[in-house]
């Protein structure tokens, strides 16, 4: 940050000075009435990678700020790092990640009932989302209780955050200049044209269940299933069987009774001995006119059968007592052992209610892994049974400097332990997802991130270690500390954290990290499942961490234990949680940049005991030069999961446009179609621009290097979306960017297409086509009688010969449009004159619509 200045505009009230707040009620009434705006001033400095913006704060309260120095601050969330600073009176001070202070010098010339005060700021890289900006900013003064500015108390954006309608606002200083422009109403509907092609039928459209399957051979006419068919059952699928019951009780309002013998109309599910031949998950579902029949290579094909066969069911409002199903054979196999989606309550949480309905989608879809990221520097989400400070203080984000009740404030929370993103999983409530997702034949794989990424858990052992001593139990004290005295060590994260680095020096790091293990293992044996894979996370680990340590200076100095210097470190710490693993007979799970001895080069994958390692390649930015890892960590022998930013990064916006959530680091914008079109077994192919939207034609040349090529495809798991959570703070949020992206993600995991990877053939396009309209018609009102929310594009217009013209993403989207600042809405059916009037549209479906465009 170059400056900060200060502008006063002076109201109508006079100042005639005024002692500092001195009560609740006053600071309270301050909060109420004073406004705090942030706003984006420009993105195209003359400098790349940064931006300029200001923060406003308009007194229109009754309150004052006296002049001159009192102890008062006020204290915002900012995910741009704005350097500490002092101009004209106030300081304006970076803390921890996010959280920013803003405090008076004796310099300070009073705030005013009437007046606004603003600083004006630069940083990096840039802003160009809403959703950059966190809520919930609040003062506080010396003795009192923090106070929340009640515009910024909301999800609301256009509360607290200022439009962004101008080129300086919406592109970027990146590259050669920033060549994604923001989505127009316009754009959006020539895209749309573009892409509107001839529907299916309905008896084809009721066919092309999602995931598509390997073969389909339709038969001629229908069955009629009703309530008065019977199941039957073999007694190894019991759990099978009573999964299908239950749902055909809540489609048809009865139970399905179990056979008492063979007859017609049944519904069989069976095992066969056939799995060499068709492999793990495999299934076939036969639908005669009196006989559905599901055959499963094992449990979880017949699961999957199930599946098909619900998703064969047309969707209904009611209860109904029988429906039509097309007689057909379906023979069915996955594309990949792992379809995986990573979810992150490690930032927010939102409790286990959600997660258990994505659990239920996940099922729904074939989708087998379920990815919880249950650590980071902004929370601990475990019970972990004997270290009670990791859910007491490290789960909990509030106003507390000294960090003794709970964590800094972070992402949006606010002062108090009841806003948004805090929670664990209880040990009872974890073991109860664990049951809820065998059931469902989904893997659970947990995610402990070391030695990066664990302030939570660093803080909340900090906070134990000081119980102890003050008990005087210094041994036990220092058993699970994750830091030490005296640490000097400076550095600062890509989160900008500078205290978040387990210390790998410490023999009491590696007595903590096997003590969770071991409490994982025991909630896995309690829920009569098995834990066999361990994800140590391993990433973003930043640099200059344990410079400073006396523990790491005296293990380098020790002679013969192959640690020479800090770089020796990080493999070190990798090495021993390697073994720890191995010595519980488990396999071992890290992000790629936690396992790479050099930035071209992983560790070699011998030096691990551990029977399987698995590696989630996810960073792809092309021009940076790391998009074939995947490739690099399969030819090493590393088993991987492709994870790519790019594509499959569920956090990032679903449209360049500045009122779409979250990040974009990775790519500007990633939709349901991208996600629809990767190519997993083609990886080269999906580098189709670069981060300032160049177009890549050869991604060699950009490179200036040959390309490795899939030397080992058996080392190739699958598949892995991913859902970051820094932006997303609410349960209603967090499926809204889940679904559909999703869906597309299991079509691809599961099925390989025919015109892979030729994503602009004219298959390929009727593919997608049928694929959205598969959506609309039967996949999304279904997530809305699972109660589960879920994204809809908004629809596009333009102005033509005095008539305004709408259409929508996806073939079967409702349009409704609003004269009257939605007060009411109507639904578009041909085109509206335009008038004087600002006329406001949305998409919509059942109880979903869109975000609203206005014209």
């Amino acid at each position: 940050m170059r400056y900060i200045y200060i502008l006063f505009f002076l109201g109508f009230v006079s100042w005639y000075g005024k002692a500092a707040i001195s009560s609740q009620s006053e600071l309270a009434d301050f909060a109420q009435g004073a406004e705090l705006w942030f706003a984006v001033e420009s993105n195209l400095l003359a400098e790349p990678s940064s931006f300029s913006g200001s923060i406003e704060l308009i007194n229109k309260s009754a309150q004052a700020l006296p002049a001159g120095k009192a102890d008062w601050q006020i204290y915002l969330h900012m995910v741009r790092r704005l350097n500490s600073t002092e101009q004209a009176g106030l300081t304006l001070q970076h803390i921890q990640g996010d959280l920013h202070r803003i405090a008076p010098t004796t310099d300070f010339k009073g705030l005013a009932a009437g007046q606004t005060l603003q600083l004006n700021f630069q940083s990096a890289p840039w802003i160009i989302s809403y959703s950059d900006f966190m809520p919930r900013a609040f003062i506080v003064a010396a003795g009192l209780m923090p106070e929340i500015f009640a515009n910024t108390d909301t999800e609301e954006f256009s509360h607290f955050v200022r439009p962004m309608t101008e080129p300086r606002q919406l592109l970027r200083n990146i590259g050669a200049g920033d060549k994604f422009t923001t989505m127009t109403n316009e754009q959006r509907y020539r895209d749309n044209q573009a892409a509107n092609g001839p529907p299916l039928t309905s008896s084809l459209l009721q066919q092309r269940i999602v995931p598509s399957p390997a073969k389909l051979q339709p038969g001629k006419g229908s069955a009629a299933l009703s309530d008065k068919w019977q199941l039957n059952i073999s007694a190894e699928l019991q759990q099978e069987g009573q999964y299908l019951q239950q749902q055909l009780q809540q489609y048809f309002g009865t139970d399905i009774a179990l056979a008492t013998a063979t007859g017609s109309q049944q519904i069989r599910l069976k095992l066969t001995d056939s799995q060499a031949s068709h492999g793990a998950e495999s299934y076939q579902l036969q639908i005669s006119q009196d006989v559905i029949e599901i055959t499963g290579t094992d449990k979880a094909g017949v699961f999957y059968g199930i599946q098909s066969l619900l998703a064969l069911l047309p969707v209904k409002e009611e209860a109904t007592s029988g429906v039509q199903l097309p007689q057909l054979l379906i023979s069915d196999q996955p594309r990949y052992r792992w379809r995986g989606m990573h979810y992150d309550m490690g930032r927010n949480f939102h409790g286990i209610e959600v997660t258990l309905r994505l659990i239920e989608q996940m099922a729904r879809y074939k989708l087998n892994k379920l990815h919880l990221h249950l650590t980071e520097d902004e929370g601990w989400r475990l019970e972990i049974p004997g270290l009670p400070e990791l859910t007491e203080l490290g789960a909990y984000r509030c106003f507390d400097l000294t960090e003794q009740r709970c964590l800094l404030t972070q992402l949006g929370t606010g002062p108090h332990t009841s806003g948004s993103g805090n929670g664990y999983y209880s040990r009872q409530q974890f073991i109860q997802l664990l049951r809820y997702a065998k059931a469902h034949h989904i893997d659970v794989i947990p995610e402990i991130d070391l030695p990066g990424h664990a302030r939570a858990a660093i803080k909340a052992m900090e906070a134990r270690y000081q119980r102890l001593n003050l008990a005087e139990q210094p041994e036990q004290a220092a058993h699970y500390r994750l830091t030490e005295d005296h640490d000097l060590s400076e550095y600062l994260t890509v989160q900008n954290y500078n205290d978040n680095s387990v210390n790998v020096c410490l023999e009491s790091s590696y007595q903590f990290i096997d003590k969770v293990i071991s409490e994982l293992q025991q909630m896995y044996l309690d829920a009569g499942t098995e834990l066999t894979l361990f994800h140590m996370g391993g990433d973003e680990v930043a640099k200059g961490s344990w410079q400073g340590s006396p523990a790491c200076q005296q293990l380098i100095a020790m002679p013969d234990n192959d640690i020479n210097s800090i770089d020796n470190l990080k493999p070190y710490f990798i090495n021993r949680v390697a073994q720890l693993t191995a010595k519980r007979g488990l396999a071992l799970a890290a992000w790629e940049d936690g396992l790479m001895a050099t930035a071209a080069q992983p560790f070699a994958r011998k030096q691990f005991q551990n029977p399987q390692i698995v590696v989630n390649a996810w960073d792809n930015i092309w021009e940076w030069g790391y998009g074939d890892r995947a490739y690099l960590f399969a030819n090493a022998g590393y088993d991987v999961v492709q994870s790519p930013g790019t594509n499959l990064y569920f956090d990032h916006p679903q449209e360049a446009h500045p009122a779409e959530r979250g990040y974009y680091w990775a790519a500007r914008s990633t939709d349901t179609e991208k996600v629809f079109f990767y190519r997993p077994d083609h990886l080269y192919h999906n580098a189709d621009f670069t981060r300032d939207g160049t177009a890549i034609t050869d991604l060699a040349a950009l490179l200036g290097r040959e390309l490795p090529q899939l030397e080992k495809p058996e080392n190739m798991l699958g598949i892995q979306g991913q859902l970051w959570s820094e932006t997303i703070r609410t349960p209603a949020q967090l499926e809204q960017m889940l679904y559909p992206r999703l869906i597309a993600l299991a079509e691809r995991a599961w099925h390989k297409a025919g015109w892979e990877p030729d994503k602009a053939s004219t298959a390929a396009r009727a593919d997608w086509q049928h694929f959205s309209q598969r959506l609309v018609s039967y996949e999304l009102p279904r997530l809305q009688r699972s109660n589960s929310g879920h994204y809809l594009p908004p629809p596009g217009a333009i102005r033509n010969q005095g008539k305004i013209m709408a259409n929508a993403a996806w073939p079967g989207l409702t349009i409704e449009y609003s004269v009257n600042q939605g007060q009411s809405w109507q639904h578009y059916q041909q085109p509206l004159p335009v008038t004087a009037q600002q006329i406001w549209l949305r998409s919509r479906l059942g109880k979903v619509s869109s975000r609203i465009i206005k014209l």
